[in-house]
Parts: structure tokens; sequence; C-alpha cells
């Protein structure tokens, strides 16, 4: 059946964010600012991480991470949707289509289980602060990353290929700005059975493993917290984990209010907002909650804008030499 469906090339309309024929520049220009703003923390922590000696820590090396992921992530969709924006009613190709897919699945679970190993970095750091160093090996940070690579890209390919085996009529409008496994399912002629058993049972378990670390951490901090005597202390711990809170709720819960119902519930347009949730606005703040609040990344920009401002004696001797040849 995928092979008939490459041959016979069925093509589909994306019809953007919004219903209709009509353009949105105002749109336009939010969803701009707002990708721009993205790429632009998600970035600097990239950056930043690689280049400061300060930030060598566990928990940096996480977030250069998942700022990486977070940058592509929305790279995946977010072009499209400033497109439909204009020009609404977008075509894409059958290959074009699953290869958004695949890496937007991809990328949106590789973040769900950096977001768990970051939270069970925090626990660790809280709960066993003697024992950290032995806990957090970089060793075991690099495991942890490469499983959440390796994990997630299993798990997009079995989806992708079990989505695209399915029969699609030929130019099929598809009411979304990027080709969702929820929207393919919807449009599909023929047995879905199989991708949705997948669905409710491997992607269940795929995504509720990160859900469940993630909640068992910040159980183990909160716990700890408590146990704390100074006011001041467990407020600003409270301040902490409650943003981190916030954004994981979020993400988790926009996911699975939309991928894990049948698919006789579809509905476009609380797709489409959930998924301006999860895969637009959530990335977007992770900097600032995650990092941006942090002191050392503050020292760490601070001493990045000074060297940009005046590079060191070293680096300032050999441009003036270069400038008198």
């Amino acid at each position: 059946m995928a092979l008939a469906n490459l041959t016979s090339r069925p093509e589909f309309l994306l019809l953007g964010l919004m219903d209709g024929t009509d353009i949105h520049p105002l749109l336009f220009l939010l969803f701009l600012g707002v990708y721009l703003v993205n790429a632009l923390g998600n970035l600097s922590m990239v950056v930043l991480v690689r280049s400061d000696g300060a930030l060598r820590s566990p928990m940096y090396y996480f977030l250069g991470h998942l700022s990486l992921v977070d940058v592509c992530f929305t790279t995946v969709t977010v072009p499209r949707l400033l497109a439909g924006l204009l020009h609404p009613g977008q075509a894409v190709s059958f290959r074009g289509c699953f290869a958004q897919m695949y890496f937007f699945v991809a990328l949106g679970i590789t973040e769900s289980y950096l977001l768990a190993a970051m939270s069970y970095d925090r626990a660790a750091a809280v709960c066993r602060p003697l024992h950290y160093a032995a806990v957090m090996t970089p060793g075991r940070c690099m495991a942890l990353v490469g499983a959440s690579w390796a994990v997630a890209h299993l798990h997009s390919l079995l989806h992708t290929l079990l989505i695209s085996k399915l029969s699609y009529p030929r130019a099929t409008p598809v009411r979304h700005f990027f080709c969702d496994m929820t929207v393919m399912l919807s449009l599909a002629t023929s047995d879905t059975s199989a991708a949705e058993t997948a669905i409710f049972s491997e992607g269940l378990a795929v995504v509720l493993t990160p859900l469940l670390l993630v909640a068992l951490s910040y159980a183990r901090i909160l716990v700890a917290v408590l146990g704390v005597r100074s006011a001041g202390g467990r407020r600003r711990a409270f301040s902490t984990c409650g943003a981190h809170l916030v954004a994981v709720s979020l993400f988790f819960g926009s996911i699975l209010s939309v991928y894990f119902r049948p698919s006789s519930a579809y509905s476009a347009r609380y797709d489409r907002l959930a998924s301006v949730v999860y895969a637009v606005v959530t990335p977007t703040l992770n900097p600032f909650i995650y990092s941006l609040r942090n002191k050392e990344v503050k020292g760490a920009l601070k001493r990045g804008l000074r060297w940009r401002a005046a590079p060191p004696r070293g680096v300032r001797a050999g441009l003036d030499s270069l400038a008198s040849q």
C-alpha cells in the first residue's frame, strides 16, 4: 500500500492555522516574532553552553541539548505555518508530508525524555547533594541523552511507517498547518486499527514514561523542599519548581489531549490550537524558564557581551597587527 501511495503520488493541501482563504498578516507577524525569539533564545543557550567554561555541569549539558531540540522542533512546522498565513492551501507531496511527520514526532519525543532527564538531575542535586557528582557522571549524562534520541527516532519511525501505509485520496485538504499523525489518521480511507493500536499501546508507554519520571522527580524535590526550615529557601525553590512544572504541564498536557483519543473524536480547531501550545509556545518559553532566570547563565551572557565589546588583549593585538599590514 505504501508503494502504491508513492507511485500514485497523492498530494496534500495544508489549509493552515485558520479556515478559509483569507490572508492573516497580523498573525504572520506575531508568529514570525515568536519564532525569532525562539531561535534567538535557544541558539544563545546552545552557544553559551558550548563556549563558556562555567556552564559545564550536567544541568547545562541537558539544557544545551534541549535548546537544540527546541529550535529544530519549531523549524519543522513554523515555516509552513507562516507560509499558510499568507498563502492558504499550500501543496505538499506525500514524501514531504511524512518526512515532516517523522521529524516532528522524533523531536517532540526527544524533548519529553530530555525534560525527564533534567528533572532527574534536579532531584539528584536537591535530594542527594553529597552524592550528586557520583550519580550524574559524564557517562551517565551522555547515556541519558543518547537514549532520548534513540527511543524517539525508533518510535517515530514505527508510527510514520504504519500511517504511511494507509490509503489516501489524491489532493486531500488537510485542516492543519503541518502533517500531524491524528490528522493523517482521520483522512485515511483504509483500515486504521493497526496504527491506532500502536498509538494507544506503544505510543502511550513512550509518552507516559517520561511524564511519570518527571512527576516522581518533582515529588521527591517537593518532599525535600518541605523539609527546609528557611521560609525564604522554600519560596525560592517553589518559585523555580513552579515555573518548571508549568512548562512541563503545558507540553505533556497538550500532547496527551491531542494524540490519545480515538480518531472519531478528532477536532481540527482544537488540534490546531493545542499544537500551537506544544509546538510553538512551550519551546519558546523553555530557554527563559529553565536557564535565562539562572544566575550562572546571566553571568555567562554578561561575559560573552563583554568579550564582544572588548575582546581579550591577545585577540585585540592580533587584530591591530592585521590592520597595520
